[in-house]
């Protein structure tokens, strides 16, 4: 999420409307790459269109996925006292609601003795698809998720465990293995970094894996992704990722594998506004391009809302 602006839009409002949940999370202007008092964002693509609306407070209120002239996707999010209270995905095909594909996700939250958010996710046609039950401990984190459905029901455990600076969150399926995520700080002349890695298992069996490091100013500087060699019995590198800036703005990426090398440069146009934000993104050789258009909240309403 850190590097949203960089990733293509549309893929992630397909995963803030998925079915099945993990953890739970609201969504502010941060994880959009925006600052300041945006109230819109429009992102438009060679292969589509994405809207983006939020409160005054920054946080993620509706979304819009426009596909063609008479196909659509919007979500709603509702809150209460900083809680997210419902969630709404509707679907439009020829104008038209579908009703089977659109659907509604309901939150409880109780938090006596611990935390837990009971989520429950039913079509616009009254059909029950899912309920999610989150537990988390003392210290707030997310221990357990209770999915149930027409299927039956599975158990994800999550576990933490820490050494010196190195913390890894397992997380299990009905007891088998399916991800580990392992966070720690690596000392450097230029500062601390931090280095995420991730690997993904099928039935309990390695898979494949990514390593992502972060700078001291939170951006991402490398990126590398693993396949498992069951013959070798470890993770083996596929490709790597080195990512440049200027003045704190993504100016380049070079991909290596073991046989090719390529670059691609990164070139931004940014508004007026103070603070400002990039409003196009141009990605040579491709020339593939992103453009945002981006309105704020007026300053009058802001102070107006503040004394009052």
């Amino acid at each position: 999420m850190r590097n949203l602006s960089y990733i293509p839009i549309l893929i992630l409002v397909l995963n803030l409307t998925a079915l099945r949940s993990q953890e739970l999370k609201i969504f502010t202007l941060n994880d959009f790459d925006l600052k300041g008092k945006v109230k819109t964002c429009l992102v438009s693509t060679d292969y589509g269109k994405e809207l983006f609306e939020f409160n005054k407070n920054g946080v993620l209120k509706k979304t819009v996925t426009q596909y063609n002239d008479n196909d659509q996707d919007i979500t709603y999010y509702t809150y209460k006292d900083g809680e997210l209270l419902e969630k709404r995905m509707e679907s439009y095909k020829n104008n038209v609601l579908d009703e089977s594909t659109s659907m509604a996700n309901f939150y409880e939250v109780d938090t006596i003795p611990n935390r837990k958010v009971t989520e429950k996710i039913i079509s616009y046609d009254k059909q029950f698809l899912e309920q999610e039950q989150y537990y988390y401990d003392e210290a707030g984190r997310l221990v357990r998720i209770i999915s149930s459905n027409v299927e039956g029901v599975d158990e994800t455990t999550l576990e933490y465990t820490q050494v010196k600076n190195e913390l890894t969150v397992s997380t299990f399926t009905n007891g088998i293995l399916q991800k580990a995520v392992r966070n720690s700080i690596k000392k450097t002349p230029n500062g601390d970094q931090e280095v995420i890695l991730t690997k993904e298992y099928i039935d309990g069996e390695p898979n494949t894996a990514t390593e992502e490091v972060f700078n001291s100013a939170g951006k991402l500087v490398t990126s590398e992704e693993f396949l498992y060699d069951f013959t070798k019995k470890e993770f083996v590198s596929q490709k790597k990722r080195y990512y440049q800036y200027t003045d704190g703005v993504l100016s380049k990426v070079i991909k290596k594998t073991i046989n090719t090398e390529s670059a691609e440069k990164y070139i931004f146009q940014f508004d007026n506004h103070k603070p400002s934000n990039w409003v196009k993104q141009i990605v040579t050789p491709g020339n593939t391009y992103t453009t945002r258009t981006i309105t704020y909240y007026p300053e009058e309403d802001l102070k107006e809302e503040t004394s009052n």
